[in-house]
């Protein structure tokens, strides 16, 4: 090879996004680094059975990627996924098993702790064309959340976010990839109950709905139920989308809101949708909606934003430092939609002293 064309590989390989593969099978961490290293964007930089060889790797180097196995010898995955991310804070873990199927509680513990994606592991020999695809997939959409916003773009601040001119009387809050532990942190700043009810849709498919739930129950002391059609909103519960519908709410006395559940897919093709959602909130609440946008892919939340903010309300979004993907609230920034930038455990504090108001009924 020509000094040229070994000057061409080396800056191929400096501008690829470097993963490192924790698996427990010599047969995964080889077919997995052989679909990787067969795309150009990847490289895989490190491979082991351990997660204790893991951290050791990481205390001098640092990836982009860590695909991580639950079942290790020695150190389980999800044991060791708090100090993995500790010891490459700039990365993201993705999940990669054959025993964390999308939808198992073990899949939603290590959401809560952090992972920022699950990939079902398929069985022996069924490595074939379409988990290769779907790994790519996958892995660039998420690494492709990393690239930094042109520059000049800068976040607007509206001044319609200035005052608030009504009490809040609904709290909506949206969020994707990253999102169940960046809700632990949220409910985990809520040093009081708001009051109101708290609308959560949390992209994610129908098979997680009651995991989500159960996992939503043990970040707050406020009663969280999966949203049921018909039933009346009420103060201090917060109710969750369901994985096949999006959740929105319908004024029917003056006095009194229910929940109307719509199996529709949005535009950009998410169920269940935070657009619909805060667009429901705005006809429902007008100037007494909030709303939430948290961590994820893509620009769900931005439009019903704008309607929530058209009609008097508010939106605070998730700053981008403390986000896995700033995709969501990073659009509503950028479209000047958001009264402020904040991380996760600082965002409820935010509403109770800015929703603060007296006589307003829910």
């Amino acid at each position: 090879m020509s000094a040229v064309q070994q000057t061409m590989v080396n800056n191929s390989q400096s501008s690829a996004i470097r993963v490192m593969v924790v698996d427990d099978s010599v047969v995964v961490r080889t077919v997995i680094e052989r679909i990787l290293n067969g795309d150009p964007a990847f490289q895989v930089v490190h491979k082991t059975n351990s997660a204790e060889h893991a951290l050791d790797y990481l205390a001098g180097e640092q990836v982009d990627l860590v695909l991580l196995d639950i079942e290790l010898p020695g150190q389980s995955g999800l044991v060791a996924l708090p100090a993995i991310l500790r010891a490459n804070p700039q990365g993201k873990v993705v999940i990669l098993s054959g025993n964390c199927d999308e939808g198992s509680a073990a899949a939603m513990d290590a959401l809560a702790l952090g992972a920022s994606d699950i990939c079902a592991k398929p069985g022996s020999g069924s490595y074939g064309e379409q988990f290769p695809r779907m790994l790519i997939d996958r892995l660039s959409r998420l690494a492709a959340s990393d690239v930094p916003a042109p520059a000049g773009t800068g976040v607007k601040v509206p001044v319609v976010c200035s005052r608030v001119q009504a009490p809040i009387a609904c709290l909506g809050i949206g969020a994707s990839t990253g999102g169940i532990h960046a809700l632990g942190k949220l409910f985990a700043g809520m040093s009081a109950p708001l009051g109101v009810p708290i609308l959560v849709t949390q992209h994610l498919p129908a098979s997680f709905t009651s995991y989500f739930t159960q996992q939503m129950g043990r970040m707050t002391p406020l009663r969280v139920k999966v949203a049921e059609q018909g039933e009346t909103v009420k103060p201090n519960i917060i109710y969750v989308a369901p994985g096949d519908a999006s959740l929105q709410v319908r004024r029917v006395l003056e006095d009194r809101v229910i929940i109307a559940l719509n199996p529709e897919r949005t535009a950009g093709g998410y169920l269940p949708g935070v657009d619909p959602m805060f667009v429901s909130m705005a006809d429902a609440y007008g100037k007494g909606a909030a709303g939430i946008v948290l961590t994820g892919m893509g620009r769900d939340g931005t439009a019903g934003a704008r309607n929530i903010v058209a009609a008097g309300g508010w939106i605070v979004a998730q700053n981008e430092a403390s986000s896995v993907v700033w995709g969501m609230p990073g659009s509503v920034a950028s479209a000047g939609l958001s009264c402020a930038l904040l991380e996760p455990g600082a965002i409820m504090d935010f509403v109770a002293r800015r929703g603060k108001s007296k006589g307003l009924t829910h």
